[in-house]
């Protein structure tokens, strides 16, 4: 026989069971169902035409990202933050992108955040339970503290993760912009944000398993968030990476050659300017094009809000 407590946790499982039966990324993909009979390339060629598909999802929601993205620079020019969150996959690919502007455009790490359902160890492994602990994903936004002038971006693969949307509830409850981007419509979701990011990919390769196509479409629209963003910052000059920190020997070389491609000029005379600007490459950069001395390059950088094209005129 069984107990009120069995009964209460079959009945959750079906309710769950039917959730699962309405996520697009949850169906059987029908043309990879031999896929377990195939040799080597025969696989890898079912997922490369499965991935081929993510790019065009992706094109079909650009307006819809230049939204995120018009909102996200707004923040930004006040003072605040574009903040990732999301659970398992999606909240990794969250703190991908986040971790990788302070070094690619010489930001602040607390500019850019990404926050993961379990907390850093959960990057690592799975935390249990932690994607349906609404009231966690709460008390990780106001450790945060977010606020009115942050964009929240919530990532979730189903658009139906708990954390997630509890999450961008209680973003919008204190009157932070809220993006949601998912691979798969869901009422809750979309009612919980501002901005619906929705790339519907469509049955994994492997059923359910989201960090296929769905994880690819994530990583492309965050990828376009944050580099968009950071150019209408801006953080590049033509298609350089001008705020580029050079805080390693490769980054280093890289900075001389930015300048170098930015000016024309030779070895020599970008890692002298390079010395003079104290490995600011886009400081060093506008010293080349101008002649002006660092002091006014300096000024002149502010004056016109970190545009160098804008400076250089």
């Amino acid at each position: 026989m069984k107990t009120l407590s069995s009964k209460k946790s079959s009945k959750k499982q079906s309710q769950l069971i039917n959730e699962l039966t309405q996520i697009s990324t949850e169906n059987q993909n029908q043309d990879t169902l031999d896929i377990d009979l195939l040799d080597a390339q025969g696989i890898l060629e079912k997922i490369n035409n499965e991935d081929q598909k993510v790019a065009g999802v992706v094109k079909g929601i650009i307006p819809q990202i230049a939204q995120a993205v018009d909102k996200i620079v707004t923040a930004f020019a006040h003072g605040g933050r574009l903040i990732y969150i999301g659970a398992g996959t999606s909240g990794r690919l969250g703190i991908l992108d986040a971790v990788e502007c302070p070094p690619t455009f010489s930001v602040s790490d607390k500019q850019v955040l990404g926050i993961i359902a379990g907390g850093d160890k959960a990057i690592y492994k799975a935390v249990e339970g932690a994607e349906d602990n609404q009231l966690l994903a709460v008390d990780d936004l106001k450790s945060a503290k977010l606020s009115s002038n942050d964009v929240l971006v919530g990532i979730a693969a189903s658009g139906r993760t708990p954390y997630v949307i509890s999450a961008m509830n209680y973003g919008q409850s204190i009157g932070a912009t809220v993006v949601g981007v998912s691979c798969s419509y869901n009422e809750k979701f979309t009612q919980a944000n501002d901005i619906n990011i929705c790339a519907v990919v469509g049955a994994e390769v492997l059923t359910g398993s989201t960090r296929m196509k769905s994880g690819t479409a994530q990583k492309l629209i965050l990828n376009m968030l944050s580099t968009a963003s950071m150019i209408r910052s801006g953080k590049s000059y033509k298609n350089l990476m001008i705020d580029v920190k050079a805080s390693n020997e490769k980054l280093y070389a890289r900075a001389v050659r930015i300048v170098m491609q930015a000016t024309d000029c030779d070895y020599d005379c970008a890692k002298q300017a390079l010395e003079q600007a104290e490995n600011n490459a886009k400081l060093a950069t506008l010293m080349v094009l101008t002649g002006l001395s660092i002091e006014q390059a300096r000024s002149s950088l502010v004056k016109n809000n970190g545009f160098l094209r804008k400076a250089a005129e």
